[in-house]
């Protein structure tokens, strides 16, 4: 089984070997962390048990959590206030939020024009939609679009390789995994795309050294339009 805890081993091997190279989730944490003032209110889209929140150092009362699975709300590893619900039909006011981020969501959604509609109402002027998902060009991607089919094997494979819970494998969709999809469902929903970063990471299928290392030779000669993950920042601008 290839742990977190071993990926994370794994990827500070890559990382001595690559120079200024540094974990998509790393460059993620640090960008939501860039827009955080005392007095930001905060969104976390989908939102499970925790996650990047937990490193945040933010007063609590003022990031709400969102996701549509009750069991991961009930299981909470923070207490901040929580809403089930699916982030194309945000239950907020307009205006509401300064900061909003998802984590591994993006891949999930059926239809993410009314996401980013969503995220465009509830955000105030000037603020900031941050997201990390997987690259829909990255050969993984494609893989994952054939298991999908098999919904049940998917869910096995992911917990025997992993050691994620079948009940925590959603479907996925990548509607807005790439750059251009990205870009159009910004222009469409009166977002901008201020800025992202395609990030290449070796570890997914490093069950062994041999495949490791072979990984890592591929992951830095892809191009950069299909490395592994997306980091990005959407902006709703001030007008």
């Amino acid at each position: 089984m290839l742990s977190l805890d071993k990926q994370n081993e794994l990827r500070e091997q890559f990382r001595q070997k690559r120079p200024g190279w540094r974990p998509a989730t790393e460059v993620y944490a640090d960008l939501v962390r860039s827009y955080l003032r005392p007095s930001s209110r905060v969104l976390d889209v989908g939102c499970g048990r925790g996650g990047l929140v937990e490193q945040l150092d933010h007063p609590l009362a003022q990031v709400v959590g969102i996701d549509p699975d009750w069991a991961s709300l009930r299981e909470h590893r923070l207490d901040l206030p929580r809403v089930a619900g699916l982030s194309d039909d945000l239950p907020f006011a307009p205006a509401s939020f300064d900061v909003a981020f998802a984590s591994w969501v993006l891949e999930h959604l059926e239809r993410p024009l009314r996401t980013f509609c969503a995220m465009y109402r509830v955000l105030k002027p000037g603020g900031v939609f941050v997201f990390i998902t997987p690259n829909g060009r990255h050969p993984l991607a494609w893989a994952n679009r054939g298991l999908g089919r098999f919904s049940r094997l998917q869910g096995r494979l992911v917990a025997q390789l992993y050691g994620r819970q079948p009940d925590d494998t959603f479907p996925t969709y990548y509607r807005a995994n790439t750059a251009v999809a990205l870009e159009e469902l910004c222009a469409a929903s009166g977002l901008v795309l201020d800025n992202l970063h395609t990030i290449p990471d070796p570890t997914y299928l490093a069950f062994n050294k041999p495949v490791f290392h072979l990984m890592g030779w591929f992951e830095i000669h892809l191009p950069s339009a299909y490395r592994l993950h997306l980091v990005g920042v959407c902006r709703k601008e001030i007008r």
